[in-house]
């Protein structure tokens, strides 16, 4: 069965995680994290992509990327065959090296950013693993140490802490040393992202408000949201129309009935908006 087409938008914020094939230990070898961590700053300076946080563990590594325009899925592709290029080549081996394809959970921004870097980071911690939050390969000591970084994009979320570099340096030590509750933090907080980069199962959940897809999808239009309901041939308004209609089914758990009343329309026609393949391009890139 085919993957199911990704929708990518520009400033969408992803908690990426990378496991070793069959679990193994492919970043046990410093060697290793060191070349992965290369490979991502090679490909952050080459797509412009944002990188708030990282992790990277002996068999699995955690990374929070927002992205620009160049989706998430190229980003991905370039790291994760550069590396398995080079780590095949250097232990004279052939084959996978990453378990399939990598988890990918978009998140709502502005709820769960500095949740999903505390998460991040506090990985090695409940690993048990004795430097806990000083363990060399996360990205935890750039917040802490006001390091000059070209990998990590962490002024900006100092900047949300405070506008006192200082204070917000505090403010990020208060907030890591807090503690997470895992399995809280895997069903709230990873399962409250938008949805997860590859074929949905049946029990996973959609979790943007709808009137959030409708605000964004108005201010990309420019048109206002009590317009979307009005009786016009405007190709502006209908194209607004039929986006609001893809990506609220995409990524809200509002039904084709709700759409139709609230739009004003049939619900043969929303049904028909769903189905139609070149309406799909409308959604490309609308910033959520």
């Amino acid at each position: 069965m085919a993957r199911k087409q990704r929708i990518h938008y520009e400033g969408a914020l992803y908690h990426v995680i990378c496991r070793g094939n069959n679990r193994e230990y492919i970043f046990d070898k410093e060697e290793d994290k060191k070349i992965y961590l290369e490979t991502i700053l090679r490909y952050k300076e080459k797509y412009k992509f944002k990188l708030y946080a990282y992790c990277i563990m002996d068999n699995h590594g955690h990374l929070l990327i927002e992205v620009g325009k160049v989706p998430l899925s190229k980003i991905m592709q370039g790291i994760q065959q550069v590396f398995t290029m080079k780590y095949n080549k250097k232990n004279g081996r052939t084959g996978h090296v990453f378990e399939q394809r990598y988890k990918a959970i978009l998140c709502n921004k502005d709820e769960y950013l500095l949740s999903l870097i505390r998460y991040i980071h506090q990985n090695p911690m409940r690993a048990g693993i004795k430097e806990k939050l000083d363990y060399q390969w996360s990205s935890h000591r750039t917040y802490i140490e006001k390091n000059a970084s070209r990998l990590v994009d962490y002024k900006y979320i100092l900047s949300i802490l405070s506008e006192d570099i200082n204070k917000a340096i505090k403010k990020y030590a208060e907030l890591i040393e807090e503690e997470i509750d895992k399995e809280e933090m895997t069903e709230e907080e990873l399962n409250k992202g938008i949805r997860q980069d590859r074929q949905p199962k049946q029990h996973e959940t959609k979790k943007l408000d709808h009137k959030y897809i409708k605000q964004k999808t108005c201010e990309y239009y420019g048109v206002e949201p009590n317009e979307l309901s009005k009786k016009t041939r405007k190709q502006k308004i209908v194209n607004a129309r039929k986006a609001l209609i893809l990506i609220s089914k995409e990524f809200s758990d509002i039904s084709n009935k709700e759409l139709a009343k609230e739009l004003h329309l049939a619900e043969s026609t929303v049904s028909n908006i769903l189905s139609d393949e070149n309406n799909k391009k409308l959604t490309q890139i609308i910033k959520l």
